[in-house]
């Protein structure tokens, strides 16, 4: 049955997609994993694939011309396939309703045929639940199955746990709220779906789950192909001596998204592999089958021509040759482009720097190390610092929202964690409520957890304060970009020994540099500062924050 390909949701604010340009043309036979098309958005120029293997019978939007979002662009299916029901939404067209009685006549067994697809439809979906790719980030337009916990058969809770997700943020769990028997695995393990495709059905033994499938599909939103089906006859298909990755026209490799993606997890330079789609493109099975060290030899150096006068001068040899590699933007360093640029270009930002005495938080983290049970460190000192802080100074544990300022009487403060793919910030609730050593635990905890990509939703949002430190790193200073939606954030600096006078003679101290960035828009100079003394305070003399 034919595919309908529809303009994609490439971002949270997109509404209309423009086709900056087509691979494919109408007859040409495409792979699940080659990209049809390149569509600019509000936000960037991103790649459409498929999905599905068949042919190209269809292209609704000429280049350079808009399509609304979940607009048809394509359709692909059999070669000579009736589509033309789909451009209806499954409907019969206007044309064939004023047709000639006899071919009335002839087209009305097909006619009853909807109705009775109906009927079948409406029981199934009496007996079944369908489990959808759900929004589990606010950035996340597609999800990777990791693992299935459950296999088709299988009896069900509506609490248990039917799979892992892998998202742009984190690895998190799919429960499927639904009683019953596991009828159908839409997607299977490795496999990426889009946000609210079918990944899994759940019902009465027996059920029709054909008829929900075929509806799926005659409603356009095709489920993703599994990638086995492509990948499977990789080595049989794959020809003897492949040619050299091709390269466009700038010297960028050219290869599918989910090719460069497996490169780099199983380590593999994606220069290196031959590539057998159109035009040399690398594809997955290119990937699957590559083996290290086998990669075609480069090209002799062509023999000077019969008879030629030998070379006065020698020729230029380059010691090294100018390079570079591109990797594709992972969906984390998006949504990290996103909010960042939208605070630093929104948020009109001021910073005030200070620097605070370090020399009593020291003596006191190591006598408080020596009974915590988890071990505290000078960043759980200053979240403390800053929570309490925030209880003293509400101006600052507030939000811009347009027509109003919202005055958090909660506290979360956000730290920053670096992790692979880039940055996250998982917050520490009620923190002005906890003590070091709470703070020290749960602060590890989620630090783990965002390594291992286990971070939950309600894990990193919610913050109304930001901490972010590079000490450890060896910074002595910097500014920091505001995590929307706050009001503020506090870059912290390393902790430096120093020599200054004292009562005319000298002796060393150590100091630390912090730079407070605020949103002129909810804090002023005068809150700023007052808020930043208020915290220098507490970590010069720390006993303050036990009482």
């Amino acid at each position: 049955m034919a595919e309908v390909i529809r303009m994609p949701l490439l971002s949270d604010t997109m509404t209309e997609g423009v086709i900056a340009e087509w691979h494919k043309k109408v007859g040409d036979t495409v792979k699940s994993d080659d990209v049809i098309a390149e569509v600019e958005t509000d936000k960037a120029t991103m790649e459409v694939m498929p999905y599905v293997d068949g042919t190209v019978l269809y292209i609704g939007v000429e280049k350079g011309k808009a399509a609304k979002v979940n607009e048809i662009i394509a359709i692909i299916g059999k070669p000579g396939e009736d589509f033309k029901s789909l451009l209806d939404g499954g409907a019969a067209p206007a044309a064939q309703a004023a047709a000639p009685a006899p071919k009335a006549e002839a087209a009305a067994p097909a006619a009853a045929a909807p109705a009775a697809d109906k009927g079948a439809l409406d029981e199934a979906l009496k007996n079944a639940t369908v489990i959808r790719m759900p929004l589990l980030s606010d950035t996340m337009t597609e999800g990777k199955i990791v693992a299935w916990n459950k296999k088709v058969g299988d009896t069900v809770k509506s609490d248990d746990v039917l799979a892992e997700v892998e998202t742009d943020k984190a690895t998190m769990e799919v429960i499927g709220y639904a009683d019953g028997t596991l009828l159908h695995i839409g997607i299977p393990e490795g496999n990426v779906a889009k946000v609210n495709g079918i990944i899994a059905i759940v019902g009465k033994k027996g059920t029709n789950v054909d008829a929900i499938l075929a509806a799926e599909q005659s409603g356009g939103a095709a489920p993703a192909a599994p990638a086995q089906t492509a990948a499977a006859p990789a080595a049989a298909s794959a020809p003897a001596a492949s040619a050299p990755a091709a390269t466009s026209a700038d010297g960028r490799v050219k290869a599918s998204p989910l090719a460069r993606k497996l490169a780099e997890e199983k380590g593999i330079d994606i220069n290196q592999v031959p590539g057998s789609g159109d035009n040399g493109r690398i594809v997955k099975r290119d990937v699957d089958s590559f083996v290290p060290g086998k990669a075609a030899p480069a090209a002799p150096a062509a023999a000077p021509a019969a008879g030629a006068p030998a070379p006065q001068v020698a020729a230029f040899a380059a010691i090294g040759e100018e390079s570079f590699n591109e990797v594709p933007v992972s969906q984390m360093r998006k949504a990290i482009a996103r909010r960042l640029s939208e605070s630093k270009f929104q948020a009109p930002h001021f910073y005030l720097t200070m620097e605070i005495n370090m020399d009593n938080a020291m003596a006191a983290r190591e006598a408080i190390n020596k009974i915590s049970p988890a071990k505290v460190s000078f960043n759980d000192m200053v979240i403390k610092a800053c929570a309490m802080a925030l209880r003293q100074h509400p101006d600052v544990n507030s939000s811009w929202r347009g027509d109003v300022i919202r005055y958090n009487q909660h506290i979360h403060v956000g730290s920053a964690v670096a992790v692979d793919e880039g940055l996250i910030v998982p917050v520490i609730r009620f923190a002005d409520q906890k003590s070091f050593s709470q703070i020290a635990a749960e602060a590890k905890s989620l630090a783990d957890k965002a390594k291992n990509k286990k971070l939950q939703p309600n894990d990193y949002s919610g913050n109304t304060f930001t901490v972010s430190n590079l000490g450890m790193m060896g910074i002595e200073s910097f500014t920091a970009i505001i995590n929307s939606p706050d009001s503020a954030i506090l870059a912290v600096g390393a902790i430096k020994e120093i020599v200054v006078a004292d009562k005319g003679q000298f002796k060393t101290t150590n100091v630390m540099k912090v730079t407070l960035s605020c949103d002129h828009r909810t804090v002023d100079g005068a809150v700023g500062s007052r808020f930043l003394v208020t915290v220098k305070n507490f970590l010069e003399n720390p006993v303050n924050m036990l009482v």
